[in-house]
Parts: structure tokens; C-alpha cells; sequence
């Protein structure tokens, strides 16, 4: 979650469902991140969007409000990450931590 906050000063975050779906339609998305306890609506909304623009999506292991407080706003469903690499640094991390949970 800590990266989530390093994307975000670098201007590479897009919060809120309004925002990343039409950033999604843009091309600008790189990783979709949905929190833990999104809609039902929201999490299928997005994975069907995800899976028409081939992006990535990860359901984190994070409630709404972590999640909009690791990039300092309010409480998000969904964000969007515009740079590969953070996408890359932050898929890494979330499978670093199922994988720690494992053992």
C-alpha cells in the first residue's frame, strides 16, 4: 500500500470509478486496483471493463477507506495506475504478501 502513495506523488494514480473508467477508455491505465470490499456492481463493472481494455486487475487485500488513505484522499473503490512500473512494483508486492500469508 505504501507504493500506492509513492504512484500517487508521482502523478500516477486515477481515483474514483468516474475518473478511471473513462481513463481506462483513454488507454491510459495501466493496473486496475479494486479494494477488498468494492460492490459487487463495482468489482464486476470493472473487471468487464479491465478484461474489454486488456488491463490487469487486482482485488487488493485493503477496505475502501486503506485504500483511498494510502494515496491521501477519502474512501475509493477503485484506482488506477497510469505508469508501468508502479504497476509492475505494485502487483509484485500484493503477490509478496499472499505469498508471506501462506507460510
Amino acid at each position: 500500500m505504501s507504493m500506492l502513495g509513492f504512484a500517487q506523488a508521482a502523478g500516477a494514480v486515477v481515483a474514483g470509478e468516474g475518473a478511471v473508467e473513462s481513463a481506462l477508455r483513454k488507454g491510459r491505465i495501466q493496473l486496475v486496483l479494486l479494494a477488498a470490499d468494492a460492490s459487487s456492481n463495482t468489482t464486476k463493472r470493472f473487471r468487464n471493463l479491465a478484461r474489454r481494455f486488456q488491463v490487469p486487475l487486482l482485488v487488493l487485500p485493503a477496505d475502501k477507506e486503506e485504500l483511498g488513505k494510502s494515496i491521501g484522499k477519502g474512501i475509493r473503490a477503485v484506482v488506477g495506475l497510469t505508469r508501468r512500473e508502479f504497476a509492475r512494483l505494485v502487483e509484485q508486492g500484493v503477490q509478496n504478501e499472499e505469498r508471506a500469508k501462506t507460510l
